[in-house]
């Protein structure tokens, strides 16, 4: 009976390594398809015609139409743009979220839940088609300021949260020690807690920025000519699909070459601020 049972396992344990053998080996072809038709499509690009696509539009990508900003430069200038109004918001909001009272803490919780609990692409959706549609005024403002908006509120709710953690981080020691020292709580807030909080939070702020400027790539939909934009109008315009591919790596190649060094820089940072360690 013993025996009849070890033949059974063995069968079983055979099944299973050939079963993982060949999901090793389906992966491995993916892999390998997935990492030619990066290399072909990116030489396809560059080469099949007379100076390749990417040289061809390259002012394209990196400044949009000629008169207009648009491209890569679109892309960081909003994002950028973004994150500092987002960041006085998320300040704001972070404050109230924290306070005592319950008509400042109520409005910044419904507000940091709501736009949480929702996409972004739904958010931008919400400022691009609602305000236009109330007047004719609000109807010629160009599409980037909505864009811009929808990104600062929606980031903003996420700062709000950043700052809230970071004023969590510092002591309750040393609110008790300002407001023994005379200190009102809004003075020791402004001048004891925020900055000490603010080092807590540098880390954090650079990833959102890193995860907005990917986010901007949403803005496609509603007719910014950021990056994204650029790189899907040039690639309708081509019939080759082996060309659209790598019009596409390109873009990827972009968006890692500007987000990485910054995800980089805010690891260094953490270990020099020293965030995190106790």
């Amino acid at each position: 009976m013993s025996h009849a049972r070890t033949q059974k396992l063995t069968r079983i344990i055979l099944k299973a390594a050939t079963v993982v053998i060949l999901l090793l080996l389906l992966l491995s072809e993916i892999l390998f398809s997935s990492i030619t038709l990066f290399f072909k499509s990116m030489i396809t690009v560059i080469f099949t015609y007379p100076y390749g696509v990417i040289y061809n539009n390259l002012m394209f990508f990196l400044f949009g139409l000629r008169g207009k900003i648009g491209g890569l430069t679109l892309t960081i200038l909003v994002a950028a743009v973004s994150l500092l109004l987002a960041f006085i918001a998320g300040i704001i909001f972070g404050l109230m979220r924290n306070s005592r009272r319950w008509w400042l803490s109520y409005p910044a919780i419904g507000y940091i839940e709501l736009v949480r609990s929702v996409p972004l692409i739904l958010v931008i959706f919400w400022f691009c088609f609602f305000p236009p549609g109330l007047s004719e005024t609000l109807k010629s403002v160009g599409r980037v300021y909505y864009g811009i908006f929808a990104l600062i509120a929606f980031t903003g709710a996420y700062i709000a949260e950043i700052v809230r953690a970071g004023i969590l981080s510092v002591s309750k020691g040393q609110m008790e020690a300002s407001r023994s020292s005379g200190l009102t709580h809004t003075q020791a807030m402004i001048y004891i807690i925020l900055p000490q909080a603010l080092k807590n939070m540098i880390p954090s702020l650079v990833n959102q920025f890193v995860s907005l400027i990917k986010d901007t790539s949403l803005l496609w939909f509603v007719g910014v000519m950021e990056f994204t934009s650029t790189i899907f109008a040039t690639s309708n315009r081509e019939v080759n699909t082996t060309v659209t591919m790598g019009l596409y790596f390109f873009a990827a190649v972009v968006y890692f070459l500007v987000c990485y060094p910054l995800t980089a820089s805010s690891r260094k940072l953490e270990k020099k601020l020293g965030v995190g360690e106790r």
